[in-house]
């Protein structure tokens, strides 16, 4: 991985990785509203998970990396779920998803840390 590359992937992952903790959050959150205030948390989630989502598409033309597409089907299971009615299980594909970014991310600092960057 080249140095740009390298510092334009561990951007990117930084950010993807503080919406999804975002996402994760609302998503306990809504486990403990009241049944007439969930319609609109699930607007929120899915706005915040489209807004990741939409990212990840960045990134993949921006900072490739195999393990974007993972992110991906992680991210589009996690819709699902919302999408489903089911919101509160979507929780654990975005931790799955959270976990392949921090992959990410660590592995483009240590191409810093290597270079004297970081």
């Amino acid at each position: 991985m080249q140095t740009a590359v390298a510092i334009t992937t561990f951007s990117q992952s930084e950010k993807i990785k503080g919406g999804l903790i975002w996402a994760s959050q609302a998503v306990e959150l809504y486990k403990a509203l009241p049944e007439t205030d969930k319609p609109g948390a699930e607007k929120i989630i899915k706005t915040f998970v489209d807004m990741v989502g939409s990212e990840i598409l960045i990134c993949k033309k921006s900072a490739p990396n195999e393990l974007w597409l993972e992110v991906e089907k992680c991210i589009n299971t996690a819709m699902v779920m919302i999408n489903s009615g089911v919101a509160h299980e979507a929780g654990y594909h975005l931790t799955q998803a959270l976990t392949q970014v921090t992959t990410i991310g660590q592995r483009s600092m240590t191409i810093l840390k290597d270079n004297g960057l970081l």
